[in-house]
């Protein structure tokens, strides 16, 4: 009798959080964590991490280093939802406060191997001066408590609203998935920064349920990326 096929597909995720370029700032630490669709389920690993303060490096690229670990793994019966890191950096303003130097967000690769991705930073911004103002005299920068904004990636370019900062539910690094403090669909951001992450990706049983990520001698195993312009 034949055996069964699998009825999931398993996504294991390990890597760093490696370093920053914050040029206007210093003595930072960052957060993380996963989101992802609701057919997914973590098995093994940490879902969310928080890493030590760092300072910037002596050279000249004056870089902030964390080489923080990232280690999980999932399960799933589709892509749908493939899941999505993000990130928070934190770090003292001239009052000593702690507030949001950047988010950023970015997929799991989805291909198995190594992957090195630098993400964007940006800060949600008062909507006039008159707050801006106000909030850096009170030490209250606007600050998102969903993490679903960020790693949506919509509602970024008016110039209409904010996010107030709302306190984070208790026991979690990460945003609220529940609590929204946003006060219309549209917020205003500024760019700043970058945040460098490396990831070793592998996979199990995609190919059995009809999903192709890449050549059949890449499915679960980790290797380094090919050279530019060579076909993976």
């Amino acid at each position: 009798m034949a055996a069964a096929g699998p009825s999931v597909f398993l996504l294991m995720v390990n890597g760093q959080v490696e370093s920053a370029q914050f040029p206007e700032y210093d003595d930072l630490y960052c957060k993380y964590c996963f989101v992802y669709g609701q057919d997914w389920a973590p098995t093994a690993g940490l879902e969310e991490g928080i890493s030590q303060i760092t300072s910037k490096s002596q050279d000249v690229r004056q870089a902030l280093v964390w080489n923080f670990p990232i280690d999980v793994t999932f399960k799933s019966t589709n892509p749908y939802g493939w899941p999505q890191i993000v990130l928070s950096v934190y770090g003292p303003d001239v009052f000593g406060n702690d507030v949001v130097r950047g988010y950023g967000a970015v997929h799991v690769p989805f291909s198995p191997g190594r992957h090195k991705r630098t993400i964007p930073m940006f800060v949600p911004e008062s909507t006039s001066k008159l707050q801006k103002f106000t909030s850096w005299f009170m030490g209250r920068r606007p600050e998102y408590t969903d993490p679903k904004v960020v790693a949506q990636g919509e509602g970024r370019e008016g110039e209409n609203t904010e996010a107030e900062r709302v306190p984070k539910q208790p026991g979690s690094l990460c945003p609220s998935l529940t609590d929204t403090a946003l006060l219309s669909p549209v917020t205003r951001v500024r760019s700043q920064g970058f945040v460098t992450l490396l990831f070793n990706v592998v996979t199990k049983d995609m190919r059995k349920l009809g999903y192709d990520t890449g050549p059949p001698d890449t499915q679960g195993v980790l290797g380094p990326s090919p050279p530019p312009g060579l076909p993976r």
